[in-house]
Order: C-alpha cells, then sequence, then structure tokens
C-alpha cells in the first residue's frame, strides 16, 4: 500500500483573503519506503503532514491512504482510517508520566477500541524491535530522550499502520541520538512496509532515506541529493 497526494492545495483564512499553504503538491510514498521532506519553517511540512494525516482536509486535490479515497470520507471515516492505518510521530513524545514503556503502547489498543488480549504481547515485541525490551516497565522520567522517542515511535507502530509519519523525530536529539533514531525509523520502514514520511529540518542524515523533497512556499520544488 503507498500514500499518494495529488494535486492538493490548502488555504487557511488570512485576513481578507487566503494564504496558501500546499500549492498543488504531489507526492507518492510506496509501502517499504522512507521519504523525507526538508524546508524552512512555514514552508508548509507541517501542512503536509495534517493533510496526510486526514486531520485537515485540503481545498483540491485527492489523498490516498492505503488505497482509500480521503476525500468523500465523514469525520468519523477519517477517524477510523487514522486508527486503523496511519501512525502518527509526533516532535515531542508525550508519553503519560505515570505509565511504564509497555503500557504506552498498550493504551493505544484501548483508546482504538481494539482487542485487548494480546496487546501487551505486542507491545512487548515492538519494544523488543526499538531496542527497549529491558525497559518495558520503567517510566518516561526513568529514560533518556532518546528512548522515549523510541517508545513514541513503536507507540505509533502498535495498530500495525500502513502509512507512517513523521514530525522532527530529532530535533530534541543529538547528532549521535539522532541519527540512531532515524536508523530505527529505516529499519523499521523496511521491516513492516510503512509508507513513511519524515518531515526535518535536519538534512545532515539524508544519506539514510530513499527520496528527500525539498518544500517552498508551499511547493515541493526538486529532489534533494541523498
Amino acid at each position: 500500500m503507498t500514500l499518494t497526494l495529488a494535486d492538493v492545495t490548502l488555504t487557511y483564512p488570512d485576513g481578507d483573503g487566503r494564504l496558501t499553504a500546499l500549492d498543488r503538491i504531489s507526492l507518492d510514498v510506496p509501502a517499504g519506503t522512507l521519504t523525507a521532506v526538508v524546508g524552512p519553517s512555514g514552508s508548509g511540512k507541517s501542512s503536509l503532514l495534517a493533510v496526510a494525516a486526514t486531520l485537515v482536509t485540503p481545498d483540491e486535490g485527492r489523498v490516498v491512504v492505503a488505497g482509500t479515497e480521503t476525500m468523500g470520507l465523514g469525520r468519523a471515516q477519517q477517524a477510523q482510517l487514522r486508527r486503523e492505518q496511519i501512525g502518527i510521530v509526533f516532535q515531542q513524545p508525550n508519553l503519560l508520566p505515570s505509565l511504564t514503556a509497555v503500557e504506552q503502547l498498550q493504551v493505544m489498543t484501548h483508546l482504538s477500541g481494539g482487542a485487548v488480549r494480546g496487546a501487551r504481547g505486542r507491545a512487548l515485541e515492538l519494544l523488543d524491535a526499538v531496542g527497549l525490551a529491558d525497559q518495558a516497565g520503567r517510566r518516561p522520567h526513568q529514560l533518556s530522550g532518546g528512548q522515549r522517542q523510541r517508545i513514541n515511535i513503536a507507540r505509533a507502530l502498535m495498530n500495525d499502520p500502513a502509512v507512517l509519519l513523521v514530525d522532527e523525530p530529532t530535533s530534541a536529539l543529538d547528532h549521535e541520538r539522532g541519527a540512531a533514531v532515524l536508523d530505527l525509523l529505516v529499519a523499521l520502514t523496511r521491516e513492516r512496509s510503512t509508507a513513511t514520511v519524515l518531515v526535518t529540518h535536519d538534512r545532515t542524515h539524508l544519506d539514510r532515506v530513499d527520496r528527500a523533497v525539498r518544500m517552498d512556499d508551499g511547493r515541493l520544488t526538486a529532489a534533494e541529493p541523498v
């Protein structure tokens, strides 16, 4: 399955007129590949993620998530699609302070209405996949920034999404931990065949991704060398 954006335009009210956040954006991300989106602040990167996540409906264009055309869906249908097919890794992990690492993942099954039976086993499997099986019983304050971000990634994968959207996951990490997180994202994308989009301002690790594109003023202007 893939993620496809075709001729997507998104505008916001701006005084008496409209501000164009996305200007006829087209992007195709095949399963098992990671595409990085780079560009300055305010260029439209966050708007692109919001549209891909079905959190914002564009003015025009098509958004197809794992074979589902999203433009005609109601809010309840969009929410169901997000729960079942889209994983989102936010810039800040925002882990619940009272929950252990494994419970951070298990709660996703409760929120999505999935089968609770087997949730712990899947959560432990994902913690092992991100190298934190031995930290399953620890709470956020007992973990490093890099470990919390790894749990953030594992949590986004809990419902086995077809599409993984990642927003600046290395912004609060040093170079070494940032590289490790990106290596992990690449490996998980391959292993779990997700169509992964990574928004980042950091160009130092682009040699790890399959493709990189640049956003300027709401437009995808050119592919970056990787």
